[in-house]
């Protein structure tokens, strides 16, 4: 199998990569993560301007129209810059419920103004108590004549202070665990009734808890059919997980590589520690586990975009739970191999460790996805085989 990029795909890749190191240098990150905004509006734009924002937009709403591989490249390159762009839940997660089952006005005004840089989107999906479960959904709505009522509660709505639109997961019907039942709303964050409580996460970037009040919006802002989201619900994901695996593998290689540039540099009894055998074979052990990790990031991004939503399960599930310890064994022996250099705040490869933790933990950490992959497997059908030889918040 040919595993090498297309022609479009490399020159994608090396679009973006020049595009960061030029606006997105450690220097301008430093600042944009130290704004009251928790983004840049420059490089957003330049995102935008680039067509970065439209990559996994459908060419039919104007956009790249690319798919896992492309959203793939674009974020293994945000993971070496440390980008905390709310790309994902904008460009992966809303780009896709919108795409996949919008109205015609609704993908038409949403798509649009996101490609723009005009619309920053952020997915309420997670509740208190729910953990990773996405079909724990307590929070209501109703409908009240020409009008959805919305009560309840989300956590952790990553990139929700920034954010112009929620898309909120709500219960229509059924009990607080039921896959059915589901549905999904847009909500302005100004509405009478949203509050909230915006914080910072260790890796630096933002999440917000928000609350929802007998907040009343339109019957138009319902998204798909009522009652089937769950469906919806995942297929985002899994495509937010395999972005953050290619993520990984971008904070993964830039850590390698800062690694073997102290270990060339760092002089001890006259020599670089580099030339030490035991260290060599810790930077072998990462480059290895660096590598794995890679090939199973690429596995996600070719699988997510499957029709069958159990293998893009069992694909996404495994890439993630690999790379959630590939990206721990790699962030431990960079600070061991650093020294005390590394267990500053202010030496850089601390800020790469802190993201991969991050990543480990979003959207279910490697435990809950081992046993997710296990459930996936144990849903298939047994494969008969023949008998043959074997070869903007305001409440702060």
């Amino acid at each position: 199998m040919d595993f090498d990029y297309t022609e479009e795909q490399q020159l994608l890749a090396d679009s973006v990569e020049k595009f960061l190191e030029k606006t997105y240098t450690p220097e301008m990150r430093t600042l944009i993560v130290g704004s009251r905004e928790g983004f840049g509006p420059a490089a957003w734009q330049g995102m935008a301007e680039l067509g970065l924002l439209g990559v996994p937009v459908p060419t039919e709403h104007g956009g790249f129209g690319g798919g896992g591989v492309e959203t793939a490249l674009v974020m293994e390159a945000f993971g070496r810059h440390l980008v905390v762009e709310p790309w994902i839940p904008t460009c992966v997660m809303a780009a896709t419920l919108v795409a996949a089952a919008g109205t015609a006005d609704q993908k038409h005004e949403i798509l649009t103004l996101l490609q723009a840089g005009r619309l920053k989107l952020a997915c309420a999906f997670t509740e208190p108590g729910g953990r990773y479960a996405l079909d724990h959904v307590t929070t209501t709505a109703r409908q009240d004549g020409d009008f959805w009522v919305i009560d309840g509660a989300k956590s952790v709505v990553m990139h929700g202070d920034c954010a112009d639109l929620f898309i909120v997961a709500a219960r229509t019907s059924g009990d607080a665990t039921s896959p059915h039942g589901i549905s999904l709303f847009f909500v302005n964050p100004g509405e009478d009734g949203v509050s909230g409580q915006e914080y910072p996460l260790y890796d630096e970037t933002r999440a917000v808890d928000v609350r929802f009040d007998n907040v009343r919006v339109g019957i138009i802002n319902l998204i798909g059919v009522r009652d089937e989201a769950l469906g919806l619900i995942e297929l985002a994901v899994d495509r937010a997980i395999a972005a953050l695996c290619a993520e990984a593998v971008g904070c993964m290689d830039r850590l390698h590589a800062l690694t073997l540039d102290y270990l060339r540099t760092r002089q001890q009894f006259g020599m670089p520690i580099g030339r030490f055998q035991a260290l060599q074979h810790r930077a072998v052990d990462m480059l290895m586990h660096l590598e794995q990790a890679r090939s199973m990031a690429l596995l996600a991004a070719m699988r997510v975009d499957a029709t069958d939503p159990v293998a893009r399960r069992r694909a996404v599930s495994a890439a993630k739970e690999l790379i959630g310890r590939a990206g721990r064994f790699v962030g431990q022996q960079a600070i061991q191999l650093h020294g005390g250099i590394g267990m500053t705040d202010e030496y850089i490869a601390g800020r790469y460790v802190k993201r991969l933790a991050a990543i480990d933990t979003w959207f279910g950490d490697a435990d809950h996805h081992l046993d997710r992959f296990h459930a996936a497997g144990a849903a298939q059908p047994p494969v008969l085989l023949p008998t043959a030889p074997r070869s903007k918040w305001k409440t702060l």
